[in-house]
């Protein structure tokens, strides 16, 4: 993100009226590689072409905010790899981290990672720390700490459903394994910080917090939530949860979040209501079936269609409800981006 960029995005977190409409993106494995014309294993094995890649999208498209930008990852691979987990590669299939316990005994058994030492956590910060001198050539800075989020990471150790399970059944033990995961976490993040000293943000992405009723969010997310995104004293604190973002929208403010991006089976309106007028939305036009297989006529259409439907414009960025996800065509963003314009 260049410099430019990071203050216009602050200026929206501000509450400034930003003209033309912005626009962002959160863009990494799941789209880059297929764009850029080369492998998932290869994006993630040839920094030179994980560099090139994202050096491609954000000279191609100056105008947008990809996010968090240059991202240095390896699927869902990087935090639950530190834990010991096993993780499987394939030419152009998403990496898996396998889990590491049957119970939750067992996974409080397992030796607290050391962030920026235990697996793939000193891979991500290499590649940046060999990239980081063209990145800056081309204008550019590593803006964010990234992280999966703490529902997230216990739900790859031990299962999503007995994880989930250990909620209600040993509660105990599942606030003692998250609180494991977030001492890791804020570790991994603050390794991150010292590393780059120009990241001003925190990227959390935890899609389990949606599998979670009311009642266990403020229970089982919320605090740790809280603590990760404290981790950090940043002025841009970014949450990503495009499975069920309802229920844990009336607690982002108080969590720490101030940029949100949801399902886009979730209307801005409707997310603004329970978000609150001080948190960003970034989103929602579908992202497969719009985005990725719609036309570009299709794109125009939703765009214009987002716009008229948001009526305050302050604190939104357009954008897809979710990441940017495989096949989206270069035409289909011009499209957006082009709409997006458009709009008075």
């Amino acid at each position: 993100m260049t410099n430019e960029q990071w203050e216009q995005l602050l200026a929206v977190l501000d509450g400034h009226r930003v003209d033309p409409a912005p626009v962002g993106f959160i863009i990494d494995s799941p789209w880059l590689p297929g764009w850029a014309g080369t492998s998932i294993l290869d994006y993630y094995a040839d920094g030179e072409r994980w560099l090139e890649a994202n050096l491609r999208a954000v000279t191609r498209w100056p105008d947008i905010l990809f996010l968090p930008g240059f991202w240095s990852e390896y699927g869902m691979c990087t935090e639950p790899s530190a834990f010991g987990a096993r993780c499987m590669w394939h030419e152009n299939e998403f990496p898996f981290a396998d889990k590491i316990a049957d119970s939750l005994d067992a996974a409080l058994a397992a030796p607290v990672p050391v962030p920026g030492r235990d697996g793939m956590t000193p891979f991500v910060l290499k590649r940046l720390a060999h990239t980081e001198a063209r990145i800056r050539a081309a204008g550019h800075a590593v803006r964010f700490a990234v992280a999966r989020g703490p529902l997230n990471i216990a739900g790859f150790l031990l299962g999503n459903t007995e994880f989930l399970l250990g909620m209600k059944i040993e509660p105990d033990k599942t606030h003692a394994l998250l609180d494991r995961v977030t001492d890791f976490l804020c570790g991994w993040v603050q390794a991150q910080k010292v590393a780059f000293p120009d990241i001003g943000g925190v990227l959390v992405l935890d899609d389990l917090v949606g599998f979670c009723g009311p009642e266990d969010c403020v229970e089982f997310a919320n605090p740790y939530l809280t603590r990760l995104f404290a981790a950090l004293d940043v002025p841009v604190r970014f949450f990503h949860n495009d499975a069920h973002g309802l229920v844990c929208a009336p607690h982002l403010e108080a969590v720490g979040v101030n940029l949100f991006n949801f399902s886009h089976e979730h209307p801005i309106a409707e997310m603004r209501r329970l978000a609150g007028d001080r948190v960003t939305l970034l989103g929602n036009i579908p992202p497969r079936d719009i985005l990725a297989q719609g036309t570009p006529e299709e794109v125009a259409a939703a765009v214009t269609a987002l716009r008229a439907d948001t009526k305050d414009m302050n604190r939104v960025i357009l954008s897809c409800g979710g990441g940017m996800p495989p096949g989206v065509s270069s035409e289909n963003i011009d499209a957006f981006l082009e709409a997006a314009s458009a709009m008075p």
